[in-house]
């Protein structure tokens, strides 16, 4: 009989735990099969006793349930109505078989035994205190075979453990809609994956002619472009939705109930926006079906990390969902080329910044966990450079108990993986152990706090600019290559609208990202209007003053500069101010960003020069927009926004 892997493990208790447990499920699956449009039957309170004394603590009792469609919510494990009842008859009828078996003249009966903590399999239970050991400086991947270290002092409590189980549970199983070939080809009809390769193509040929020794694959940069579109045209980010009525602002003042359609969608929890102007209330459901997500393009770091895993699947990139028990969500991508795991936040439009969080955004991790079709792993450890801090963090349940029951999900899913497979994650496993072990130290691009949500939003999750010394750190210094050493020249063009650098002395070499090539910055941020088809550098929101600038350095290579041309562009409402400057050692010469090309004879002779751009002024709460760089329209894409052209000469 093929039953699933579920119904597998639920086989492997004894006769009275089985048939006990199969009496509720199957009265479970057949009041909804009796009654499919009563919401009291497809809901179940994790809270119950029943539940969480006869259910939780069975191996493969709360998979089936998972298995038969039912998701997480906040407190129930809920099942949609788009979930399908052919797969829940299936688990239903496997089950009753396997009773019917049992009953009719399987083995003998064992004695009934009392479910307490102490009964729990070992995947659940909390294990047995003991003294504290040393922490190890980066502990092992669960799903990894190897000695378990000593549990915590403090044992953790069952309630824990059960919660944390069905968030395990919850998660594990929702990444299996990601591999639906239907969803995932709604997914590719709203991708434009021609135009994505082509520029990935374009891009990686480019890296290779640049640098014939690049190890980079098509695929890493396919994840680039993706988190660009998916960021820049497909997904928007709500603070509150602009009111249904009349279109003025709302305020998240409460939560509504959810409807049928809701609740068919994934949708436990519905916000309300509410208008003081009108007094009316726009509804936000909190969708978590990534097919809705296909529809609504719209969410907060949820509904992003949600869709943007399953889009990364549809175009064929191996990819999983990473949760972080400090409240967010982002996507990990296997790299073929590489032979590692990729951080990616479509929120932020990041790709291998791993530490963003804990030093940029300040999070004072504990757990992160990282979900795909075929396992279970605990990337925490990728994540921190402080990881003594982090172990110290880790008292939800015991290290012990997380190790066996990732292991044994793990086991359960992989049933029917091939050797060739398992032999695959396994070493992916053991080359990330290896990076686990020593901490990494921050790159400039993990410095500063998050861009994504309103500055209220981030000021209350405690996720703005972790130090503000961290944007005052040096970065990016353009030096003279071999090539613009011997033509004398260095001329550097960037386009807001691209959001790239173009050195054309240097065989047009192209960076991605207006911070990849800045000096240093402080309180901006490059912003996006999609209503009005513009873009922008501007303030963060809540600055008062915000700077950024490039440096160019000749002396290291013994040249100096011959002369200097230069055009800004910058833009200003109501109140607001852009001053511009050259800093040559001890001179600064301010100039105008009219977007015109400046020389600059006096700077004759210089070694090095610095332009400087600052910020300030502005009326109201939009006072942060009120001062911008570089703004210009979307569908102009020729015109480039800052340009520089150095002539050198012999120092």
């Amino acid at each position: 009989m093929g039953v699933s892997p579920a119904v597998t493990t639920l086989c492997d208790n004894s006769d009275e735990v089985f048939l006990d447990v199969a009496k509720l499920l199957l009265t479970y699956a057949d009041n909804i099969l009796r009654h499919p449009n009563e919401e009291k039957y497809r809901s179940i309170r994790i809270g119950n006793p029943t539940f969480s004394t006869k259910l939780l603590p069975v191996k493969g009792a709360v998979e089936c349930l998972f298995e038969m469609g039912f998701e997480e919510a906040e407190t129930h494990l809920v099942l949609p109505k788009s979930a399908s009842v052919e797969q829940l008859k299936l688990i239903r009828e496997s089950i009753a078989a396997e009773r019917d078996r049992r009953l009719q003249g399987g083995q003998p009966v064992q004695p009934r035994v009392q479910v307490t903590a102490a009964s729990l399999p070992e995947s659940l239970a909390p294990a047995p205190a003991a003294p504290a050991a040393p922490a190890p400086a980066a502990p092992a991947p669960a799903a990894v075979s190897q000695p378990i270290p000593p549990p915590p002092s403090q044992p953790s409590s069952l309630e824990n453990s059960m919660s944390f189980f069905v968030t395990l549970q919850s998660n594990f199983q929702h990444v299996m809609m990601y591999e639906n070939p239907e969803l995932q080809q709604k997914a590719l009809s709203h991708i434009p994956h021609q135009q994505l390769s082509s520029a990935a193509q374009h891009k990686l040929k480019e890296a290779k002619a640049a640098d014939p020794d690049c190890k980079l694959g098509i695929e890493d940069f396919l994840v680039l472009e993706l988190l660009r579109w998916f960021k820049q045209d497909f997904f928007s980010w709500v603070n509150s939705l602009p009111c249904s009525r009349c279109g003025g602002p709302t305020e998240n003042a409460s939560s509504l109930s959810p409807s049928s359609d809701d609740v068919r969608w994934g949708a436990q929890r519905v916000e309300n926006h509410y208008c003081q102007l009108c007094r009316f209330s726009t509804r936000f459901p909190r969708y978590n079906n990534p097919e809705k997500l296909l529809e609504t393009r719209r969410g907060r770091c949820g509904e992003w990390a949600n869709c943007f895993t399953l889009c990364c699947r549809a175009i064929g990139l191996e990819a999983r969902y990473i949760w972080d028990s400090t409240d967010h969500v982002w996507t990990e991508i296997y790299s073929l080329s590489q032979r590692r795991w990729l951080h990616c936040d479509s929120c932020e439009n990041v790709c291998d910044k791993p530490l963003l969080y804990e030093v940029g955004w300040g999070k004072k991790l504990a757990y992160v966990l990282a979900f795909s079709k075929d396992q279970v792993v605990d990337v925490t450890w990728r994540y921190s450079c402080k990881h003594p801090e982090v172990l110290s963090r880790r008292t939800r349940v015991q290290e012990a108990w997380l190790l066996h029951t990732i292991n044994g999900l793990n086991d359960s899913r992989q049933q029917g993986v091939s050797p060739g497979r398992k032999k695959d994650l396994t070493e992916r496993l053991l080359v990330e152990l290896v990076e686990f072990i020593s901490p990494k130290k921050p790159k400039p691009g993990e410095l500063g706090g998050r861009n994504s949500g309103s500055m209220a939003w981030r000021t209350a999750r405690g996720e703005t600019r972790a130090a503000e010394s961290s944007t005052q750190a040096e970065g990016y210094v353009f030096t003279p290559t071999e090539k613009e050493k011997s033509d004398r020249l260095l001329h550097v063009c960037y386009s807001a609208t691209k959001d790239q650098y173009c050195r054309l002395s240097n065989s047009s070499e192209v960076v991605q990202g207006w911070d990849q090539c800045v000096w240093r910055k402080e309180s901006v941020f490059r912003m996006l209007e999609k209503d009005w088809q513009m873009v922008y550098i501007s303030r963060t929101e809540g600055s008062s003053t915000g700077r950024m600038s490039w440096k160019f350095d000749f002396a290291a290579v013994g040249m100096k500069m011959k002369s200097v041309s230069i055009r800004t562009s910058s833009q200003t409402f109501h109140t607001g101010k852009v001053s511009w400057s050259l800093q040559a050692g001890l001179a600064t010469t301010e100039f105008c960003g009219d977007g015109k090309m400046q020389s600059f004879p006096s700077l004759s002779g210089s070694s090095d020069i610095v332009v400087v751009a600052e910020l300030s002024g502005g009326e109201g709460e939009a006072s942060w927009q009120h001062s911008q760089l570089f703004r210009e329209s979307l569908k102009e894409t020729e015109e480039s926004s800052f340009e520089i052209l150095i002539h050198l000469e012999d120092a």
